[in-house]
């Protein structure tokens, strides 16, 4: 009884979000320390990350078979992390989901995403995709992990700019189909226990709010469905990351730590004008170089009980992969907001007394 008259005075008990981590998938390659798990567990660990954010795709950061087959291959993995000090945030499919959902326009241009036999046959290829999430989401559970990030893929995404006008229903129909497709994995993702966050990301169907709520309406207002918040997409559209927050923060399930400036001009802008990334107006920064208002949203996280993990995905126009990471970890751990045991008025609190509110009310 206490407990509850604390938090009806105090409010319930804030978490602090988890970090600093990071994610692999940009910097896993042939060249040590990325070429095993091991060495750039060491790697991300002496560079003061905390946790990380594993590719599944990439056979030298994880088996994903085995780990969703063995839990003894699991406990053996989460103890290589933890000799280093380190924790699996989130298993990633980004790779694989894209493959769920692919308009013909871009097959030729997915087919490396998915293996040789499988290329030039989309149908083939979707059915693996598939499989491929529902084995991530098995070897989260089994990892001890409550949520998976991945790309939803897209149907729509060519018609996104209305010229010429689309067809009545063509939105509503592909995205009935996107729906459909992932339905098996959601219904997967329910009985393994883990939220499927599709991170919001220009050229995924799901890539602003609108495009969000439209799937989840479709899906049935599945309770799976969830996100990935990453400030710099959102830079990039010109939409109020902020204000995202308010609207969406009961399914931020992810957060990735990334920076991004726009910087318009008379020659291009939103749309970049098809230039390199250093030419662009809108481009992704290391963290701390860009335009993202981080105190702003790790304050609104902080506001609304985000308790999962501060992520850093390293992308940038300029600076160099390891000392962005190097200056990331510290940037991230700066903005951790380790969160208040209590309010700051409570010293001049008078306690709960009936009578008294009766009498300042005068009733």
């Amino acid at each position: 009884m206490d407990r509850f008259r604390n938090e009806a005075q105090n409010g319930p008990a804030m978490k602090t979000i988890q970090g600093p981590a990071i994610f692999l998938a940009q910097f896993m390659s042939d060249r040590p320390p990325f070429h095993t798990l091991d060495t750039a567990a060491a790697w991300a660990a002496d560079l003061g990350f905390k946790g990380l954010q594993i590719p599944t795709w990439d056979h030298r950061a994880i088996d994903l078979e085995k780990a969703a087959s063995s839990k003894a291959y699991c406990e053996d993995y989460l103890g290589r992390l933890t000799a280093h000090g380190l924790q699996a945030t989130e298993l990633s499919t980004h790779l694989q989901g894209q493959l769920v959902a692919v308009h013909p326009a871009y097959d030729t241009l997915f087919d490396g995403f998915a293996p040789p036999e499988l290329q030039g046959k989309p149908k083939e290829r979707a059915e693996w995709a598939v499989e491929q999430v529902k084995l991530c989401l098995t070897a989260s559970k089994n990892l001890g992990l409550n949520a998976m990030a991945t790309f939803s893929g897209a149907l729509a995404w060519p018609y996104f700019y209305a010229w010429p006008q689309r067809p009545a229903g063509l939105v509503e129909e592909a995205f009935r189909e996107l729906a459909k497709r992932w339905a098996p994995i959601l219904d997967h993702a329910e009985e393994c226990g883990v939220d499927v966050g599709f991170e919001i990301h220009p050229g995924e169907d799901l890539h602003d709010g609108a495009t969000f709520e439209r799937f989840l309406e479709a899906s049935g207002q599945h309770g799976r469905v969830h996100m990935v918040y990453d400030p710099s997409h959102f830079v990039l559209q010109q939409l109020d990351y902020l204000g995202f927050i308010d609207l969406y923060h009961p399914h931020i399930k992810i957060f990735h730590v990334k920076d991004a400036e726009f910087r318009p001009n008379a020659r291009a802008g939103v749309y970049g004008g098809y230039l390199d990334w250093q030419d662009r107006p809108g481009r992704f920064r290391s963290l701390g170089d860009g335009q993202v208002d981080f105190k702003g949203i790790f304050t609104k996280l902080a506001r609304y009980d985000f308790a999962g993990w501060a992520v850093l995905e390293w992308e940038c126009a300029y600076k160099d992969g390891g000392v962005g990471a190097r200056e990331g970890a510290e940037f991230i751990q700066q903005h951790i907001i380790e969160v208040a045991e209590h309010s700051f008025d409570d010293f001049a609190a008078s306690g709960v007394d009936e009578a008294m509110n009766k009498r300042v009310l005068g009733i």
